[in-house]
């Protein structure tokens, strides 16, 4: 303490407010461990998609114990736009952010391709460390990238991702950062070539591994024999390449980790256009409000009771 300045020690009415009370822990470690409980028990971690706060919340609130941050929805709400790579790793990073503040759970984050070379790597696990997401996946998508679900896409040199991979799991400050990579040659390159990727990536360091757009259950299957024991993810996205498979098949298979990126965009937007249209028709919300979350519900949802149990414990 300075010389002539008055402690700063928090008394017990003024004690210190981290994330607005947060209880739980939330960082990598968590996150890991929830990985690792899942391979044990062959019980997939389930990880639902998020866009903004809003949905991060409501996941929580579900009771769900992670939540995954979706380049696909973040980029179509920031947007309105597609993912094909038109957003920076800056805005992603704030995304995250925000995302991490709102919530007592881990995060996992889209980080593209990592947003450059080797070197740009290195500082996209930094921001994302900082901005307190427990785990990222980057791909081996040439820039611009596209959703791993859509056609066209090309893929860097086996070598180029392999050293990506390796400088991620080098630059992460805390040792229990997950590191998931991702490849995207099954569709220009073929299974056997996404199975060497990915072979190559978890000897760089990655500790999940994502081949995405598997098509088929026989290609699944292999994929889950191919890496016993290690953990792998299933990306269920609706209306993609990959077997809209049941909770219960995919951990017979072995998969450890199941994030669903655009489940909640995607019904979200129908809601929106469903009631959109009745305004449209009726000029005002008067006939389906009924249909509707109240708004004291809604309030409270968002936290605003805490906010006036707060207001009274800090006031003078």
């Amino acid at each position: 303490m300075l010389a002539g300045c008055p402690s700063r020690e928090p008394t017990a009415k003024f004690a210190r407010v981290s994330h607005l009370l947060r209880t739980r822990p939330s960082g990598p470690s968590a996150l890991r461990q929830l990985l690792r409980t899942a391979v044990e028990d062959r019980a997939p971690l389930v990880a639902p998609g998020c866009y903004d706060a809003l949905g991060a919340r409501l996941i929580e609130q579900a009771g769900f114990d992670t939540a995954y941050m979706t380049g696909f929805g973040t980029t179509a709400s920031l947007l309105g736009r597609p993912d094909v790579g038109l957003l920076g790793m800056t805005e992603m990073v704030d995304n995250a952010r925000r995302i991490t503040a709102a919530i007592d759970l881990p995060v996992i984050a889209d980080a593209d391709t990592g947003y450059g070379n080797q070197i740009n790597v290195i500082r996209t696990v930094q921001e994302y460390e900082r901005a307190g997401i427990a785990g990222i996946h980057i791909e081996d998508q040439i820039l611009p990238k596209k959703c791993g679900h859509m056609e066209n896409k090309q893929v860097v040199d086996a070598d180029v991702m392999v050293g990506k991979v390796s400088a991620a799991a080098a630059s992460r400050t805390d040792d229990d950062f997950v590191i998931i990579a991702r490849t995207d040659a099954r569709a220009p390159h073929g299974l056997d070539e996404a199975l060497r990727r990915a072979t190559a990536c978890a000897e760089a360091g990655a500790d999940v591994l994502f081949v995405e757009a598997l098509q088929g259950v026989d290609e699944l299957e292999r994929v889950a024999t191919e890496f016993a024991g290690v953990p792998l993810l299933f990306n269920w996205a609706e209306g993609g390449k990959t077997p809209p498979l049941t909770y219960d098949e995919i951990a017979a298979l072995g998969f450890a980790l199941i994030i669903m990126p655009i489940t909640t965009l995607l019904s979200a937007t129908r809601a929106m256009q469903h009631y959109l249209g009745e305004l449209k028709s009726a000029g005002t919300p008067a006939g389906f409000v009924d249909e509707l979350m109240p708004f004291d519900d809604f309030t409270s949802l968002i936290g605003l009771p805490e906010i006036g149990d707060l207001e009274q414990r800090f006031s003078v």
